[in-house]
């Protein structure tokens, strides 16, 4: 009896600890692949919802985020409506996404000037370049949205960021 007492005291105590090891496992997100969650096109930016971020002296665009569209996903993504407008007065609007673990962008849709959506073709993820002529990106990336690898705030950190025209700090590229 004794040792039917040991014995079903060990197996409890090793069921626990198998247990537990599972139960970290399946927590263990480095050990997960990341996966992007599914997007959602935000309604057509509103003038009254653009914070204009400061790009470059020699831009030949102006840029602001509209920041209704603005989400932190539950994947790390950083989504944001972007518009453009050249000197000349041409618009452009783009749906995108920033993703500061990888240091990565990513293009999801182009506005129309009906309001409506045209999903990209060329939706992969590309390294951020913070010296190319697209440096809007890496401006957004480094001035507002990340700390090195990580997102820095909440969403609405962020927006107040843009708002009030704060980039993070002195490592910014301004």
């Amino acid at each position: 009896m004794k040792h039917a007492i040991l014995a079903m005291a060990a197996l409890a105590a090793f069921t626990t600890a198998h247990a537990q090891s599972r139960f970290e496992e399946d927590f263990d997100d480095k050990e997960k692949p990341w996966q992007e969650v599914a997007v959602q096109l935000p309604a057509p930016p509103q003038d009254a919802d653009l914070a204009p971020f400061y790009v470059s002296a020699t831009a030949t665009q102006s840029f602001a985020v509209d920041t209704k569209s603005l989400t932190l996903g539950e994947d790390g993504v950083i989504r944001y409506t972007l518009v453009a407008v050249s000197n000349a007065g041409a618009k452009n609007v783009s749906y995108e996404g920033i993703r500061c673990a990888t240091f990565e962008r990513k293009l999801y849709a182009f506005g129309r000037p009906d309001g409506s959506w045209s999903r990209s073709r060329r939706d992969q993820w590309e390294r951020i370049s913070i010296n190319a002529a697209n440096r809007q990106h890496g401006a957004l990336a480094k001035d507002f949205f990340c700390t090195e690898l990580s997102v820095a705030g909440k969403a609405q950190d962020i927006v107040r960021r843009l708002r009030q025209g704060q980039p993070l700090g002195p490592d910014s590229n301004r």
